[in-house]
């Protein structure tokens, strides 16, 4: 016999019952961008390599250690997508979605790749949601993109993340910054690749979490405190507008996201429930991005958000978002009822009613035993003499209460106690 074949390391799965939550988890986050007028936008899963350089910066941890790349039969680089934002800018540029009413708002979801060293919640294959709003810099858009996350997260009920944000500053102040940082950092006492790390992204080096390097950036100069007078207007107006709208948000000025193209707004949220990998999402404006790729100087703002770790979140808090059952009524034909059984599956199911029977003309126990696994709080049972009267049990599974329905009436009686129930 043949050994079984495993997923891939890395890459989590999601099965029933346990996949119902995972699926509102993605709803209840998919929800604010469509009220916020965000149109869905589907991406390839690979891309041109180039495009992840020149978009997320070669000094990135994500381009020059986690990319899946590989190269095709026409003898061209590839790599599957690490993150959605390049994808979407490098979409919007070609198709000229620029060129039209401003601004550009888009959302998408679906799996992004990076060669990890796996653990729970940090996956070679991870799923993300992620909203890019391009064509503007009014601070009104940046407080937008941070309320649609936070209002997903607690649609879901969660209350243990917090928001953190800060600013990055802009073209023209963060190089006078850039310089004041390489210089503190010249002074410091720094292994060879975190001194090539600093030579290649000075900002990179404050995210660095070991202690020994930590201790020594205690006294390192902050971008927040020398934004130029726009950037600081700017990340003023952002709070004022959070405030306005109850979005809590904590100031975070040692915060550094992990891709290069942010600027100016930037922001996380963390859950402290998921122990080392508390980022459950984040992201930032991009005020030179497009330009990068080739396209106009529009600024943008975007983020994204971890679908397996906003799942992970929600069970550390006891939350199972979604359905309670993943059956409304599961269908039992006896004998030579079983054709019209599965007529009257059917006739459910175009009600709208999550359906399922029993197959494989089992006798009345083994097909309660089914029913009672499948979670169906109702169960029509359709024997042959129910038939030859019209009509067919049903049965409530929770009270073991039954009574005698019309099948032309069915549909109506099941969706009317369903109904009756929810209220």
């Amino acid at each position: 016999m043949n050994d079984a074949i495993a997923a891939p390391k890395g890459v989590p799965e999601y099965l029933p019952p346990e996949s119902a939550t995972w699926l509102a988890v993605r709803e209840a986050l998919s929800r604010p961008a469509v009220l916020a007028g965000y149109g869905y936008i589907e991406l390839p899963v690979f891309e041109d390599t180039s495009l992840y350089v020149r978009g997320v910066g070669e000094s990135t941890d994500v381009v020059s250690k986690e990319m899946y790349t590989f190269t095709d039969r026409g003898d061209r680089s590839l790599t599957l997508r690490p993150e959605g934002t390049a994808g979407v800018m490098r979409s919007v540029i070609e198709h000229h979605l620029d060129r039209g009413q401003l601004p550009v708002k888009l959302w998408y979801a679906g799996p992004f790749f990076r060669a990890e060293r796996p653990q729970k919640g940090r996956y070679r294959q991870l799923q993300q949601l992620g909203v890019e709003a391009i064509g503007s810099d009014d601070p009104a858009l940046d407080a937008e993109v941070v309320t649609i996350a936070d209002q997903g997260y607690r649609s879901l009920g969660l209350t243990g993340f917090r928001t953190e944000l800060t600013s990055l500053g802009c073209a023209r102040c963060r190089p006078a910054y850039r310089e004041r940082l390489t210089t503190f950092l010249s002074g410091l006492d720094l292994d060879d690749a975190t001194r090539e790390r600093a030579v290649l992204n000075p900002l990179r080096v404050l995210d660095d979490k070991r202690p020994e390097v930590v201790a020594q950036l205690a006294d390192a100069p902050l971008m927040l405190d020398h934004l130029c007078s726009e950037c600081a207007e700017h990340f003023r107006e952002v709070r004022v507008l959070l405030e306005g709208s109850g979005t809590a948000y904590a100031i975070n000025p040692r915060m550094v996201r992990g891709l290069d193209y942010y600027t100016r707004t930037t922001f996380e949220f963390v859950h402290d429930g998921l122990g080392a990998q508390s980022g459950i999402g984040g992201g930032g404006r991009y005020d030179g991005l497009m330009a990068e790729l080739g396209g106009q100087e529009l600024s943008g703002i975007g983020f994204g958000l971890g679908l397996d770790r906003t799942y992970l979140a929600c069970l550390a808090e006891g939350l199972t978002p979604g359905p309670e059952h993943r059956l409304d009524v599961y269908v039992v034909p006896l004998g030579a009822a079983r054709e019209r059984a599965a007529l009257l599956t059917a006739e459910l199911r175009r009600a709208g009613l999550r359906t399922d029977q029993s197959f494989g003309g089992r006798g009345l126990k083994g097909a309660m035993k089914s029913a009672d696994r499948s979670g169906a709080p109702y169960v029509v049972v359709l024997g042959e003499r129910d038939l030859a009267a019209g009509v067919a049990q049903l049965k409530s599974m929770d009270t073991g209460d039954q009574r005698e329905v019309p099948l032309d009436q069915m549909a109506r009686a099941l969706t009317e106690q369903i109904e009756e129930t929810t209220q």
